[in-house]
C-alpha cells in the first residue's frame, strides 16, 4: 500500500484542487447574464426554434467539413504523439525500431499527401 500512497495524494491534490476552482469561480465570478450567454453555441449556426414550420424547413446540418477537419487534426496529433518517445529514446531502440518508425511515417505520409491531393486542407 504505500507504493501507491503517492499516487493516492496525487490524487487527492488534484480533487481538490478541480472542485475548489470551480467553487471559487461560482463564488467570486461575474454574473451578467444574457440572451445572448445562454444560448447554445454550435459552430457559428444560429439555433433556431424547432416547433417553427419554417425552421423545420430550412433546418440546417453540420457541414461535413467540421467532422473531417477534426479527424484530420486527432491523425496528425497521434503522429506526433507516437514520435516524440520515438525521439527521447532513439539511441537505445535500434536498428528495427527505426525502420517500425519510417514505416509508420510512411502511412502517415501517404494519408497527408491522399487529404492534401483530396483538398481536405484548403479553407474556403
Amino acid at each position: 500500500m504505500t507504493l501507491y500512497t503517492p499516487i493516492l495524494v496525487l490524487g487527492a491534490i488534484a480533487a481538490v484542487f478541480a472542485v475548489g476552482s470551480v467553487g471559487i469561480a461560482l463564488l467570486i465570478g461575474p454574473r451578467r447574464y444574457n440572451r445572448a450567454k445562454l444560448e447554445a453555441y454550435e459552430c457559428g449556426i444560429e439555433p433556431m426554434d424547432p416547433s417553427d414550420p419554417a425552421a423545420a424547413a430550412t433546418g440546417q446540418r453540420f457541414p461535413i467539413r467540421y467532422y473531417l477537419t477534426a479527424m484530420l487534426f486527432i491523425v496528425f496529433d497521434i503522429e506526433i504523439v507516437f514520435l516524440y518517445p520515438w525521439a527521447v529514446a532513439f539511441d537505445n531502440l535500434g536498428l528495427f525500431a527505426l525502420v517500425e518508425m519510417l514505416l509508420f511515417m510512411v502511412v502517415v505520409f501517404v494519408a497527408y499527401a491522399y487529404v492534401w491531393r483530396r483538398g481536405g486542407l484548403q479553407w474556403d
